[in-house]
This record gives structure tokens, C-alpha cells and sequence, in this order.
């Protein structure tokens, strides 16, 4: 197993100790019991004891601020940690639709050079009509050749639109992935929470 996390502390003493409501209900008491403590008339022991028993509440209260303090700061990290993934979602949102773009700019590209063989194929059947030309003949040539370059550079297009579409599926795949991470830790911490108020109720 892993290292417990700081944040993992704090949750798991969260669902144990309750989120800090009856921190008011402490301070009133500890107020009534030293208001109590001064004005009554103790005895030397019993002065004593009411004495630590202050100085208990008083330390559950310091731990309590404490505790709401940590608590305070992880949601701090929590909401710095938040803002990073959503950054990262929108950059690379961003990043899909220019590689859309580019993809769309491809395919007019691979369009058009399928057009131009088109018209070079008839050309090539009309110049074939005529072979005894020799004018004719250079010509068809010069076309096959770049017909081929033609055929090359489309080969190219297709093998570069076709790596496209598996990035953005990679790309799109991921997104799905973080937004399922933010929605699993939304739904943990709304059942950390739930779990937790009958932990209060019973401190």
C-alpha cells in the first residue's frame, strides 16, 4: 500500500470527529464554567479540579481551530488542484479544435488532389488518342510523372489524416477520463460529508 496522504489524515479524523459545528456550544460552556469557577465558593480541591477541567475544554477547543484550520487549508490545495485540471481540460479542448481545423484543411487538400487526378486521367486518355505525336507523347510523360507525385503526396495526406484521428480520439478519451475523476471526487467528498454528520451527532 501506498503513503497516507496528509489529506487522507484529515478526512478520516473529518468522519470521526464531525466538521467543528459544536465548537460554539464548547466555548459558551467553558465561558459559563470559568465565569462559574470565579464566583463560586470551592473548595482548594474542587477549585483544582474544575481548574483541569478548563484547561481539557480549552485544549479540545485549540485542537478544534486547529483542525478547521487544516481543514481550510486542504480545501485551499484542493481548489488550486481543481483550477490546474480545468486549464489543462480547456488547453487541450483548444488543442482538439485546431487539430480539427488542420484535419478539415487535409481532407479539402486530399479533395482537390483526387479532382486534379481526375482531370489528368482524362487528359492522359485524350492525349493517348494521338501517339504518333511526339510533342504529344512528352507531354503525357511529364503527366504520368506528376500524376504519381501526385499519387504520393496524397498517400501522404491519408497516412497523416488517418494519425489525426487516432490522436483526437486519444485526446477526446483522456477529457472523458478527467471529467470522470472531478465527478468521483465531487461524489466521495458529498458522501465524506454525509457520513460525517452522524459523527457530530453523536459526539
Amino acid at each position: 500500500m501506498g503513503a497516507v496522504t496528509d489529506d487522507e489524515v484529515i478526512r478520516k479524523r473529518l468522519l470521526i470527529d464531525g466538521d467543528g459545528a459544536g465548537d460554539d456550544r464548547r466555548v459558551n460552556l467553558l465561558l459559563k464554567s470559568f465565569t462559574k469557577w470565579c464566583n463560586s465558593p470551592w473548595t482548594p480541591e474542587e477549585g483544582v479540579t474544575q481548574y483541569q477541567r478548563m484547561l481539557g475544554s480549552l485544549a479540545q477547543c485549540e485542537f478544534s481551530m486547529e483542525k478547521t484550520l487544516m481543514v481550510y487549508e486542504m480545501n485551499l490545495r484542493e481548489m488550486d488542484n481543481y483550477e490546474k485540471i480545468y486549464t489543462n481540460i480547456e488547453q487541450n479542448i483548444m488543442s482538439a479544435h485546431e487539430k480539427i481545423a488542420e484535419c478539415k484543411k487535409e481532407i479539402q487538400k486530399a479533395k482537390r488532389i483526387r479532382k486534379n487526378r481526375q482531370e489528368y486521367d482524362a487528359l492522359a486518355k485524350v492525349i493517348q488518342q494521338h501517339p504518333d505525336r511526339h510533342e504529344t507523347l512528352k507531354q503525357l510523360e511529364a503527366l504520368d510523372q506528376e500524376l504519381q507525385q501526385l499519387s504520393h503526396i496524397k498517400e501522404n495526406v491519408d497516412a497523416k489524416l488517418e494519425l489525426r484521428k487516432k490522436q483526437f480520439h486519444v485526446l477526446l478519451t483522456t477529457i472523458q477520463e478527467l471529467q470522470q475523476t472531478l465527478e468521483h471526487d465531487e461524489k466521495s467528498e458529498h458522501d465524506d460529508h454525509s457520513q460525517g454528520s452522524p459523527a457530530e451527532n453523536g459526539e
